[in-house]
């Protein structure tokens, strides 16, 4: 299946992103057809916050990586490094990336929707075999936060050739229902507590991402493995060292580094 029709199956799609080289071939191995990546988890791997555009260089030396390996890739490009709808669509089209999240918000707030369908337009233009799954922050940021504000948003997205909606931070069973019989485009949110796979597709959802919490965790699992040396409790079992290595053995062979 193309990376398109991944988002027609009998579940919704189950993005997991990575935020490194180890994650990402960690993600291919467990078998999943498609990762993303974080800017989260790639701005604080390199000590820096998240959304303030620090993550260009990282998110281009890991994609640079990764899309080496046998699943199909969606970046997460922020508001897409720039003002500039052309040099966004330069950006994307070099990536050589199945899709990328391209952001309405700058700064922690929304921005006109006529700079992001700018910059929609352009990519669809330069790179139109990529998925650009357009996002919108209104429920993150808890601006404009209504269900028709959101499918507005959307529509000015779609036209401009958005692929997907994203709507981060929306959990209510009923509004992701809402917003999926509003959006006319495949709807993806962030995992929500409580609501599985099998139940958001009933609501109306095509793709699920986990987002920055993979990375959360593992950090949380780190500290915890450290805590348990330290207090004499029973240690997690982990993938062996030697599986771990190979695995990286046979990612450099099969894509040695540029």
């Amino acid at each position: 299946m193309t990376f398109h029709e991944l988002h027609d199956g009998d579940r919704p799609l189950l993005l997991p992103n990575a935020w490194d080289v180890g994650s990402a071939i960690a993600f291919a191995a467990a078998g999943f057809p498609a990762i993303g990546t974080t800017s989260f988890g790639v701005n604080a791997a390199s000590g820096r916050p998240d959304a303030e555009g620090a993550s260009r260089e990282a998110t281009l030396a890991l994609v640079a990586r990764i899309t080496a390996l046998p699943v199909y890739i969606s970046a997460d490009i922020e508001d897409g490094f720039s003002d500039d709808p052309e040099e966004v669509a330069e950006f994307v089209a070099g990536l050589g990336v199945a899709g990328v999240n391209l952001e309405d918000s700058a700064g922690g707030h929304l921005v006109d929707p006529a700079i992001p369908a700018a910059k929609i337009a352009a990519t669809s233009r330069s790179a139109p075999g990529v998925f650009v799954n357009a996002r919108v922050d209104s429920y993150w940021f808890h601006e404009e936060a209504t269900v028709d504000a959101v499918a507005e948003r959307a529509k000015r997205y779609a036209d401009a050739g958005a692929d997907g909606i994203f709507v981060p931070g929306v959990s209510d069973p009923a509004t992701i229902e809402q917003l999926a019989a509003a959006i006319p485009l495949p709807l993806n949110v962030l995992v929500v507590p409580g609501l599985s796979l099998d139940r958001l597709g009933e609501l109306g959802v095509r793709r699920v991402s986990t987002g920055s919490l993979p990375y959360r965790v593992a950090i949380d699992a780190a500290v915890d493995v450290a805590a348990a040396v330290r207090d004499g409790r029973d240690l997690p079992t982990a993938t062996s060292y030697a599986e771990a290595q190979q695995r990286l053995i046979d990612f450099v062979q099969a894509a040695p580094e540029p």
